[in-house]
């Protein structure tokens, strides 16, 4: 399916991004301190200073991307209820971040820690542990970053704009505000598309309905059109799925407290209380991921055929059909302006662990608080750059597979992180033996699907079970890391030396 040129929608789209791109270019003077941006921690962390209000809406512009507004009801217009995964693993991954984050907010406040590697390094004082977890974030970000140009690339299509012009356009702008904002650009811009979203899914999951003849017709339809998939797709879960589904939740609960853009999110704001009633506040995002999910069934009801077989297009294309064009156009601009604040906020966290933990530790030399900033603002760029370059080069369909690599890598920095934060037991030669087996456990498994699956049939006593890699590689992970650590102290090698205090992990 092709589309036509929507003239309406596009007017309205192109006014919003313009509304967007003002709003972010003012946010370079917004909180500005009067030295101006020449520190990695002004640059990369607004100086944390952020309320509870502004990190709301920066952390769930962070985590509730434009990929997960066109992607997740997408999954569940191909595969049916084994996409709502992505509920659970959210609704999981708060109680745990309760627990987790302010304890690390508090740390890395003392001790001007900029990144989860900072933490690291300052815990158990290893070169190579702190280049090993830097380097996995890295890895994490790329293609979530240019997974937000397909969102974008998606929406951008659906009104009938073609090529890769559009596209290029909003690179730049986002290049230009991110250099100059940092970290006070996507916040500013986070609460605008924030407020859109909500108007649209809240009028989405009315509307749409009502048109449709309810929200039994809209179950019972997309369970007939499921059926005759090739496997058949169904509205519940069959027993098989049960394991792949549950694993997934909970590796991607683990996985998304350990992005270096949640990092960025949460070191940004002003204290731990912060942080914790974001926690709690958070969770109200998961009532929206739900809704959103549902439109994936919706569009099946509506009978919505994908652009050139492209199922991230049927969200764009339901609001198409089902609403007036005008406000169509501002359903997509805000899917479109919901890429912008997640990549801003990734190609920032991805610069300052470039700058703070591989750039600096590879080089051996201390950098000026004003080099580390004029580094991070060119290497957020070339991050930018790249991101583009993958995705006009024809590897969307990759970088959307390659993902799941993501998640599974970025699990595996758990044991240095997440526990490392309550004990320093582990020893950190056993950390980084352990992440080395899990990192290539975790990869030898995706592959083994050829990336084009969530879940890997892992044989086990006789049986095979489907399982997301993330779990099995972080078992390896943690298993490695323990009889390490226990061979390590049996035979008296010593640990480093921890420069953090008790003190510093308590507000």
């Amino acid at each position: 399916m092709t589309t036509q040129l929507h003239p309406t929608a596009l007017v309205v789209f192109c006014l919003l991004f313009l509304l967007v791109a003002l709003t972010g270019f003012w946010a370079t003077r917004w909180r500005r301190p009067a030295g101006g941006m020449q520190s990695l921690e002004e640059w990369g962390l607004a100086g944390r200073r952020f309320g509870t209000l502004i990190t709301w809406f920066l952390i769930g512009g962070d985590l509730y991307t434009a990929y997960t507004m066109i992607a997740v009801p997408a999954m569940l217009f191909g595969v049916g209820a084994f996409g709502f995964f992505a509920v659970p693993y959210a609704t999981i991954a708060y109680p745990y971040m309760m627990l987790v984050l302010p304890r690390l907010w508090d740390v890395c406040h003392k001790r001007g820690y900029v990144t989860f590697a900072d933490f690291v390094r300052g815990r158990f004082n290893s070169r190579l542990l702190t280049l090993a977890v830097a380097l996995t974030g890295v890895m994490a970000l790329l293609p979530y970053i240019a997974l937000q140009m397909v969102g974008m690339q998606a929406a951008i299509a659906a009104i009938g704009i073609h090529g890769n012009a559009p596209l290029i356009v909003t690179f730049l702008i986002l290049a230009a505000y991110d250099y100059a904002g940092g970290l006070r650009a996507p916040a500013a811009i986070a609460i605008v598309k924030d407020f859109m979203l909500y108007i649209m899914v809240i009028a989405a999951v009315i509307y749409v309905p009502l048109r449709l003849g309810g929200y039994a017709h809209v179950f019972a339809a997309a369970g007939a059109a499921m059926h005759n998939y090739t496997p058949p797709g169904s509205l519940l879960l069959a027993p098989q799925q049960y394991l792949g589904y549950s694993t997934l939740a909970i590796g991607s609960a683990i996985g998304l407290m350990l992005y270096p853009h949640t990092a960025t999110g949460m070191l940004s704001a002003s204290s731990a209380n912060v942080v914790r009633r974001n926690a709690a506040l958070l969770p109200s995002y998961s009532f929206l991921l739900g809704m959103v999910a549902l439109l994936g069934y919706m569009a099946l009801a509506a009978g919505i055929h994908p652009i050139n077989g492209d199922k991230n297009s049927v969200i764009p294309l339901l609001f198409l059909h089902m609403f007036p064009e005008w406000f169509a156009g501002f359903c997509i601009a805000a899917i479109g302006i919901g890429a912008l604040v997640p990549a801003a906020i990734m190609s920032i966290a991805a610069a300052n662990l470039y700058t703070r933990n591989i750039h600096g530790l590879v080089m051996k030399k201390p950098l000026t608080p004003r080099a580390e900033a004029a580094i991070a603002k060119l290497v957020s760029l070339l991050i930018k750059v790249g991101a583009l370059w993958f995705i006009l080069n024809g590897s969307a369909l990759y970088a959307i597979q390659l993902q799941l690599l993501g998640g599974i890598w970025i699990g595996q920095i758990f044991p240095a992180v997440v526990i490392g934060v309550f004990t320093r037991w582990m020893h950190p030669r056993a950390l980084l033996a352990g992440w080395f087996c899990g990192m290539a456990s975790g990869t030898y498994m995706a592959n083994a699907t050829r990336l084009k699956s969530l879940v890997y049939p892992l044989p086990f006593f006789g049986h095979t079970y489907s399982v997301y890699p993330a779990i099995p590689a972080l078992l390896l992970n943690l298993a490695v890391c323990a009889l390490g650590t226990l061979l390590l102290n049996a035979f008296g090698a010593h640990s480093t030396h921890d420069t953090t205090v008790a003190s510093d992990y308590v507000s």
